[in-house]
């Protein structure tokens, strides 16, 4: 089976073998961060995919110890090249992109799974992770929102009582308490992850591309009329706002400090 491999790609690896294709992002020495470039490079790896006429799943992962580290925060502070509220819109589109890809996504969640890591799993259709997979959403103590369309999509997973209660307290939590809220379809022991994500690929790959497209996408426009993601068109504002409101800066400055002494 012909294996085709993506170029023009700098923090992921896209790749296609068959119905299955392979979505990683490869800046594990670094929990593999989301910068504004990695942001355009998900999305235009999804269009890439949709090119790829005999995909029908995409594994969606990260190389190393995390799944995603979330944010990278120096990408967001650039003046040079992008402004913040580009940054922001780089990461609702993203989420977009993954969400609407004909392909069925599963994210393959091992480490951490931290803020905008936790959109990207949230944007794929299945996850599974690994139990020692550990979850947060930091963004309020970082001074900012969670963006990205964060906010309706964990709704749409949990909940808005534990949607709420996760985001405003920030703290982190585990494979298991993801599983019962909803989050993640199934949790294995870490040596079983690769082995569980690759049977859940064959199984659905072996069916009818047709009714795995048809079922996404009838799925999504149910959920899409409970739960708009439309309504995070402003998110990035949100970013832009709290990036240069200076009781969000002081927050931010003093979680870093923070971690930096952790």
């Amino acid at each position: 089976m012909t294996t085709t491999n993506a170029e023009g790609f700098t923090t992921l690896t896209a790749t296609a073998e068959g119905r299955i294709g392979r979505l990683t992002l490869d800046q594990g020495d670094k929990l593999n961060p989301l910068s504004w470039q990695c942001l355009d490079e998900i999305a235009r790896a999804a269009r890439w995919f949709d090119d790829q006429r005999e995909v029908t799943v995409v594994v969606v992962t990260g190389t190393g110890r995390a799944f995603s580290a979330g944010a990278d925060l120096n990408s967001f502070n650039t003046r040079d090249e992008i402004t913040t509220r580009e940054v922001g819109e780089y990461g609702r589109k993203m989420a977009d992109a993954l969400e609407a890809m004909e392909a069925l996504a599963i994210a393959r969640i091992q480490g951490w799974c931290v803020g905008g890591g936790l959109v990207l799993a949230a944007a794929c259709d299945l996850r599974l992770a690994a139990e020692s997979a550990r979850f947060s959403i930091p963004e309020v103590d970082l001074g900012i929102p969670l963006a990205w369309g964060g906010i309706p999509r964990l709704v749409r997973e949990i909940g808005p009582a534990l949607a709420k209660e996760l985001v405003l307290t920030c703290r982190p939590f585990d494979a298991g308490e993801a599983l019962a809220s909803g989050f993640l379809n199934r949790v294995v022991a870490d040596d079983e992850l690769d082995g569980a994500v690759e049977v859940l690929a064959q199984q659905i790959a072996g069916k009818a591309p047709l009714t795995i497209r048809a079922t996404k996408r009838h799925v999504n426009a149910v959920t899409d009329q409970m739960v708009g993601t439309m309504r995070s068109w402003s998110d990035a504002d949100g970013l832009a706002n709290a990036f240069n409101d200076a009781e969000c800066g002081e927050a931010r400055r003093a979680y870093l400090a923070e971690r930096s002494r952790s």
